[in-house]
């Protein structure tokens, strides 16, 4: 945001916060599709060799284009800056390893991303650190879970896939108080429905697949933090390599364009079905935030502004039904992601099947019958018909 200008909209500042002066006369950025980038003379080789995060040296350390969309990251996350890398994982992994070593002690929760989850069950322990899994509704059994030697907390809310909350500000003045640092995986929000940084979360990550790309056509990852932790990351970064290419980048900065429309018509979109869908003889159970049946719906209504694209909803029926009916589906494509423009639906119980067993299938929440629907920007009349076409005739007899 320019300093004379700072009561402007999240929709504008999507469109300008990225504005840089050096520019030529382009109204939409270029893509600098360059690995490395020329130094005029050996004083500025050295400067640019040893600034960090310098946009113009070599693309593994930072590239024009992942400075554009960082600026607007940053400024719709409320940070000092940001970020980007190859993935969400790549946000996620380069975060955790950049601030955790051997003897540490972590927080996570008992629902993350199945990615996320294996990082904290299976990885950081052969490394020799130590995590505790926390069910993340219950504030009080985080606190009770903290060590002298906890480093990090890791929070997703709503969590993948059964949109369970976390209290953002209760666990951020529990971990503020012990010098604990704080990180909350954003995705299914976006920063338009809720800002972790402004209720005490001290780092932000996104899988920027998802909504802040918005068209199913990238993989990238942010983080939004200080400019202290950035260097602390990108340290981290550079020496993983998950480098975001200049092609993924300028993608998501077009994505970012249209984030506040998508947003506002998704929420609607999505909360309208929610409710059609609690309504259906069919259907045994709706999970979505901003509904008056979520058990936590008070806390989103305290922390969110909007409840994102994603339903999961549970069937009266069983596995087989359950995969009869997100066949039968026209609009709503099969296929794993959320946030997009077009809606995808997976039978949650058969994705996760192959990387987690029964028991830790009902530890997690998902039932055989469990359904995640991303809802995107089809007419919402259009997937209502689509939905119950198929609930017609995947389940008759209710």
């Amino acid at each position: 945001m320019h300093d004379d200008d700072p009561r402007w909209h999240p929709d504008t500042r999507l469109l300008h916060d990225d504005a840089a002066p050096d520019d030529d006369a382009a109204v939409v950025p270029p893509i600098h599709y360059s690995a490395t980038f020329r130094a005029r003379d050996a004083a500025e080789f050295a400067e640019m060799a040893n600034q960090p995060r310098h946009a113009r040296y070599y693309t593994r350390y930072g590239n024009p284009v992942h400075e554009r969309v960082a600026a607007v990251l940053a400024g719709l996350e409320g940070t000092e800056t940001a970020l980007l890398t190859a993935s969400g994982m790549g946000a996620i992994s380069t975060t955790v390893l950049a601030f955790v070593q051997a003897g540490d002690h972590v927080v996570a929760q008992t629902r993350h991303y199945m990615s996320t989850a294996k990082l904290f069950d299976e990885v950081l322990p052969r490394f020799g650190v130590q995590v505790s899994i926390v069910e993340q509704a219950d504030t009080d059994a985080i606190a009770a879970a903290l060590r002298p030697n906890t480093r990090l907390i890791m929070l997703e809310t709503p969590a993948n896939p059964t949109l369970v909350l976390t209290d953002l500000s209760a666990v951020a003045a529990l971990a503020r108080a012990r010098g604990i640092l704080t990180v909350a995986d954003n995705t299914f929000a976006s920063p338009l429905n809720q800002q972790p940084h402004a209720l005490g979360i001290d780092i932000v990550v996104h899988s920027a697949t998802k909504l802040l790309g918005g068209h199913h056509d990238l993989t990238a990852g942010v983080i939004c933090c200080s400019r202290a932790q950035a260097e602390v990351l990108w340290r981290m970064h550079i020496t993983l390599g998950a480098v975001l290419s200049p092609m993924d980048a300028w993608l998501l900065l077009r994505g970012l364009r249209t984030l506040a429309v998508r947003v506002e018509r998704i929420n609607a979109s999505a909360l309208a079905l929610a409710r059609w869908l609690e309504r259906c003889p069919q259907v045994e159970r709706v999970h979505y935030p901003l509904l008056e049946s979520h058990p936590q719906h008070a806390l989103a209504q305290r922390q969110m502004r909007g409840g994102g694209p994603v339903i999961a909803f549970a069937l009266r029926c069983g596995f087989e039904a359950t995969g009869r009916f997100v066949a039968a589906l026209r609009l709503a494509t099969h296929a794993v992601s959320l946030g997009g423009v077009e809606s995808l639906i997976v039978h949650t119980a058969a994705m996760w099947a192959g990387t987690m067993n029964e028991a830790q299938l009902a530890a997690a929440g998902i039932p055989p019958n469990f359904v995640r629907l991303s809802v995107g920007l089809e007419h919402p009349e259009d997937l209502q018909q689509d939905l119950a076409r198929a609930l017609a005739l995947a389940l008759p007899e209710n």
